[in-house]
């Protein structure tokens, strides 16, 4: 699942040792993740677009 943190929250990423960053990030649907969803303080959104790759 995509998320992102609400507010401006930081947010701990055990798996990856780090905070999730504002742009968000793809993460696995967990119970951590679930309660961060619960607690208000991360929202599901789609990914952003990938940028086509030009030729040459």
């Amino acid at each position: 699942m995509f998320v992102k943190p609400v507010g401006g929250c930081e947010i701990a990423d055990p798996e990856r040792g780090d905070l999730l960053s504002l742009e968000g990030r793809d993460v696995p649907e967990n119970q951590y993740w679930l309660r961060r969803e619960a607690e208000g303080v991360i929202e599901r959104t789609a990914p952003p677009e990938a940028k086509p790759k030009g030729k040459g």
